[in-house]
């Protein structure tokens, strides 16, 4: 039996190779382009409690030669509005808006995006986090692949420290071994990082009030979509996420769940998958199928541009996210002082 069920990890560690070759050839990379010399974009921010990380991203989306940056303040209890408006006072297409409370039924960033767009003039909307630290030429490249869509979604790179590492990197750079792009795609996997519309499509979809409940909002809008692209945008997108284990465990708590379609037993199907392709062949001495898993980590990691001493930790990495999933299937989640 015990040799039946490693055939079977065997298995499922050869698709995640496949994948990760396939991807390494074929997975879609948007370059650095020069901005059209006509303005056509609206960088929205949505910052709730940002004060921080605007300091280091808003400069970069400021030179980005967009139509405008406009940036609202989700009642943050920081001092996002203020380093906002010292950044951005000086630059002609910059605007700070005031969030309201977000009406019932709505989530805090699906009603925060909401209200961007209403404000937003361009002919082209994009959504970012306020974390995501955009390179040269980045709008540009963007802007060139969504040319004959009507919308497209960029992955970052992660970039981590040592106490939320090995989990960030496992979870998000994971989806690059996990299925072909053209799967992913068909999908509708996206990253609400980075996302852009044009706007008429946006519109005719109904933007983030056909969403308005969803903690997926990204996956939501994209099914919607008629036309979708998903890129790697690792060299022109950084991102940190989550600084520290303890915060890393709390947001992707509050969406595992609905990651795997709200199905509990889908989630722990999925904890276990990880467990038995990463951790357990270590436990009973099938080091060859250790190894497999490792450097399948290892190659990701370097194919992302990201440092590879989270994937050296992947054994490790199922088990720190055992927190993650017991809490996603617990009530009364909390994210930024809100409920989700």
């Amino acid at each position: 039996m015990k040799g039946d069920f490693f055939f079977g990890v065997f298995l499922f560690l050869l698709l995640r190779w496949l994948g990760l070759l396939f991807n390494l050839l074929a997975f879609p990379r948007l370059r650095p382009r020069p901005t059209p010399p006509w303005p056509t974009a609206s960088l929205l921010v949505p910052a709730r409690n940002e004060a921080e990380n605007l300091k280091k991203t808003l400069p970069g989306l400021l030179r980005q030669g967009a139509l405008e940056v406009l940036v609202l303040d989700d009642l943050s209890e920081d001092e996002t509005p203020r380093v906002a408006l010292d950044l951005g006072r000086a630059h002609p297409g910059f605007r700070l808006l005031r969030g309201a409370p977000p009406p019932p039924g709505w989530t805090g960033k699906n009603w925060a995006c909401f209200q961007l767009a209403q404000e937003a003039r361009g002919e082209v909307l994009v959504f970012t986090d306020a974390d995501v630290l955009w390179e040269e030429g980045a709008l540009g490249g963007l802007l060139e692949a969504l040319e004959g869509k009507g919308m497209v979604s960029a992955l970052p790179r992660q970039e981590v420290g040592p106490r939320e590492g090995a989990l960030v990197a496992f979870v998000m750079n994971g989806l690059f071994s996990f299925l072909p792009h053209p799967l992913l795609e068909r999908l509708r996997v996206a990253n609400g990082q980075v996302l852009a519309f044009r706007r008429e499509a946006y519109f005719a979809i109904g933007g983030h009030e056909a969403v308005k409940g969803e903690v997926l909002e990204d996956v939501a809008l994209a099914r919607r979509a008629r036309t979708y692209g998903l890129f790697l945008g690792t060299g022109l997108f950084r991102a940190r996420m989550y600084r520290g284990y303890v915060e890393a465990v709390a947001g992707f708590a509050k969406n595992f769940l609905d990651i795997h379609l709200k199905n509990p037993a889908l989630l722990l199907g999925s904890a276990f998958y990880h467990l038995a392709l990463y951790t357990l062949p270590w436990f009973f001495g099938r080091w060859e199928l250790g190894l497999m898993g490792l450097l399948e980590r290892l190659w990701v990691q370097w194919a992302l541009g990201g440092p590879l001493w989270p994937g050296l930790l992947a054994p490790l990495a199922p088990l720190l996210l055992l927190p993650v999933y017991l809490r996603a299937l617990l009530p009364g989640k909390r994210w930024k002082g809100r409920e989700v």
